[in-house]
């Protein structure tokens, strides 16, 4: 693991360290945890969440891995760290207002997962909103619905030839991305 950064929230410093392997992001769970709470001793506050909350200690133990981090002196320690997903877990289980807006994101992203897979025409339609919220106009939106299309219908028939099954599938695929971008 390597690229330690400091990423903050709401002036709060959260570390944070990318993993080049597994293609991801973790964080400090204590720096997220002193983030969301203003807790005097967040290490402290995580015990005793972990205490409450068995299941909660359990998942913390069983899928937070320790990661070296930076201390604020300067030494690399073992922190405890979570992924995204791993801290969006976390956070449900933190009674802070500032976690509030978490849960009722993930509230909120959980139904329109729900409601797409009903109506897989809403899965547009929510893309299509999500990107006039990133600030792209409507004929970039076209555009890039448009592409997912065309890159949906070559891709199946790469699929129909065989092309899937071999290395030659991955240098394509991403030879189309790096067009598009």
């Amino acid at each position: 693991m390597d690229n330690n950064k400091i990423q903050l929230f709401e002036n709060k410093k959260v570390r944070s360290v990318w993993d080049a392997e597994k293609e991801e992001w973790f964080f400090s769970v204590v720096d997220v945890v002193a983030a969301l709470t203003d807790s005097e001793n967040p290490t402290d506050y995580l015990k005793k969440m972990r205490k409450r909350d068995n299941i909660l200690g359990d998942y913390l133990g069983t899928n937070c891995p320790q990661i070296d981090m930076m201390t604020e002196t300067g030494k690399m320690r073992k922190t405890l760290a979570a992924n995204p997903k791993q801290l969006l877990r976390i956070i449900q289980s933190i009674p802070s207002k500032k976690a509030e807006p978490f849960k009722l994101w993930l509230a909120q992203i959980g139904s329109e997962r729900l409601d797409s897979s009903q109506n897989p025409e809403l899965t547009i339609e929510l893309a299509m909103k999500q990107y006039k919220q990133l600030g792209y106009n409507d004929e970039w939106i076209n555009l890039r619905l448009q592409s997912i299309k065309t890159r949906k219908e070559l891709t199946d028939e790469w699929n129909k030839s065989g092309v899937k099954e071999s290395f030659e599938y991955a240098i394509l695929t991403n030879l189309m991305s790096k067009e598009w971008s």
